[in-house]
């Protein structure tokens, strides 16, 4: 088993280390250009006044409609535990899976999936830090919930570079830029002495893709490294001072979820989808601002005269008479024309646009160019637009189920007993009741992380094969029909529901025969018509306002 380097010096040394390694890979340089041309500065640094600087920025929209695609799923958790199917277990883990979605929730998670996302395909990486935040209330006796904060890849480093995998990580650094009265206060709270909380300064760390050189913000490491046990602990110091010692999480595993774009071989970093485009966007932009200065110096008619028989000049006022030596008759001016710029040039142009965007993976079909002509098309242009992305949707549901166990642990470690509302098995109710997360290490569990498909496209297809089915006798049951729908798309479908199974008790009601009674009044085989059944009209215009055709509505009211 290594040693591990506590001291700050040391810490420091190791730091450097892992900037060395970002430095030999080019990676502070390759992440100011890819956000650069991803914010639209793509002609920094450029010397060329009597050019137009046109930006045709390709790279932005297609990024962007990949983030859109990959984080217009919704997100949910599914915990099974093995070798438990009882139900106090089932209601535990529904117990604590309202918590995880409480978490999320108060953590802004899913929002942040939007930056973090947008980090990795610009960046090349995309990192959670995930900690838990004491003060944070929660309503009860006891205070604190689990927070997570995004960290750019130029402020992780990995104690072995060369290996992607977090959990193998000999140690693990985070740095953070803070203001130096945070970071002092920050260290009296945890009992650092005066004279180290006055060795605290601000240091000329600069941030290598800001050049921030501010004199009130020091660099803070936090590290995290396993010890022998296979448990994780932590200290956070800067370059000269301790700002808190180190302690025992408590944690098995490193409370860091980490994901490329693109993996590369023996590598922590990952490869942009921005990198290898540059030279098209370069190549783009340049051919357009050379058409754009043609257009501008050759488009407009020369005038031409001559000097000798208009030695002072021409001019277009109207009115104004001009000076002719000689024959008036020969003092003519001509305008020249000059050739039109070739077609090719545009035509390359914009083919260059078209593969690069379809290298990229953002086809006709994807971009929204080509309109479906039926529920089938919709169907396989979905199909095709989803593909190019499904190993990057892939690594970013990974990411996700290791946040999820990430969550977990800290809910073991710092959570306790608190009071939570359990969820019945079909979700529609809620009991309070008193948890102890600390059993939660008395469980091996595994995790499922189930996104579901939440697009528009895929809701209408729902909603027009009920439909379907309904019309077709295939589901008979309105009540069933009612309860597949949408909720977004019915929003007071629980009122009708209860409306036509009370209907439905009173037809069977009416149905059933009555002893010692003439057929003729409900006795023997009697059974009422559809004509017999009062037509309730409250019933039909409430489902017509939801926008349910009338065939529907017809076999909801006759049952």
């Amino acid at each position: 088993m290594r040693k591990i380097k506590t001291q700050p010096a040391d810490i420091w040394k190791e730091y450097g280390e892992g900037k060395s390694y970002n430095d030999n890979i080019e990676l502070y340089s390759t992440v100011k250009t890819n956000e650069n041309f991803y914010n639209g500065k793509q002609w920094e640094g450029v010397n060329a006044d009597d050019l137009e600087k046109p930006c045709f920025n390709i790279i932005k929209r297609c990024i962007n409609l990949f983030l859109a695609q990959i984080v217009s799923d919704d997100i949910s958790v599914s915990l099974t535990p093995f070798g438990d199917n009882s139900d106090e277990t089932a209601q535990y883990f529904r117990a604590v899976k309202t918590e995880i979605e409480r978490c999320i929730e108060y953590s802004n998670f899913k929002s942040k999936n939007r930056l973090m996302l947008r980090n990795a395909a610009v960046d090349g990486d995309g990192c959670y830090h995930w900690f838990f935040d004491n003060n944070a209330p929660t309503g009860q006796a006891v205070s604190g919930l689990i927070e997570c904060e995004i960290i750019d890849n130029t402020n992780i480093f990995f104690g072995n570079p060369y290996s992607a995998e977090v959990q193998k990580q000999p140690y693990i650094l985070i740095l953070q830029r803070k203001h130096i009265e945070d970071v002092k206060d920050e260290a009296a709270r945890n009992d650092i002495g005066e004279e180290e909380i006055s060795m605290i300064r601000p240091d000329n760390d600069a941030d290598l893709l800001n050049d921030d050189k501010s004199n009130n913000l020091v660099s803070v490491i936090v590290k995290y490294w396993r010890d022998e046990s296979g448990f994780i602990n932590a200290v956070k110091s800067t370059q000269n001072v301790i700002i808190r010692k180190p302690w025992k999480t408590g944690y098995k595993y490193y409370p860091v979820s980490y994901m490329s774009w693109e993996e590369v071989k023996n590598s922590y970093h990952g490869q942009s989808a921005v990198t290898e485009r540059i030279p098209n966007q370069i190549f783009i932009n340049k051919i357009f601002a050379m058409a754009m200065y043609y257009v501008k110096v050759m488009s407009f008619p020369k005038l031409v005269y001559d000097v000798n028989r208009l030695p002072q000049g021409i001019s277009n006022r109207i009115g104004e008479a001009i000076a002719v030596e000689g024959n008036v008759n020969e003092a003519i001016a001509n305008a020249l024309d000059f050739p039109d710029m070739s077609n090719k040039v545009m035509e390359l142009a914009e083919k260059t646009m078209q593969y690069t965007q379809e290298y990229m993976g953002a086809s006709d079909a994807t971009l929204g160019n080509m309109k479906p002509d039926n529920a089938t098309a919709i169907i396989a242009l979905q199909s095709s637009a989803n593909a190019p992305l499904e190993l990057i949707r892939q690594s970013f549901y990974q990411m996700v189920e290791d946040s999820v166990r990430i969550i977990l642990e800290l809910m073991a470690k710092h959570y306790g007993t608190r009071e939570i509302q359990i969820s019945s098995e079909d979700e529609q109710q809620f009991t309070a009741s008193t948890i102890d997360f600390g059993e939660l290490e008395n469980y091996t569990t595994h995790f499922n992380v189930d996104v579901g498909a939440s697009s528009y496209w895929s809701e209408i297809m729902q909603v027009q094969t009920l439909d379907s089915a309904f019309a077709n006798g295939i589901i008979v049951n309105p009540v069933d029909y009612l309860e597949a729908m949408p909720d977004k798309y019915m929003p007071c479908k629980q009122k009708f529901i209860d409306s036509l199974r009370a209907y439905q008790n009173q037809q069977e009601a009416m149905a059933q025969p009555t002893e010692g009674m003439p057929e003729a009044m409900g006795g023997g085989d009697y059974a009422p018509t559809a004509t017999d059944i009062p037509y309730d009209e409250n019933l039909s215009n409430a489902l017509s306002e939801q926008g349910i055709s009338d065939s529907v509505i017809d076999r909801a009211i006759s049952g």
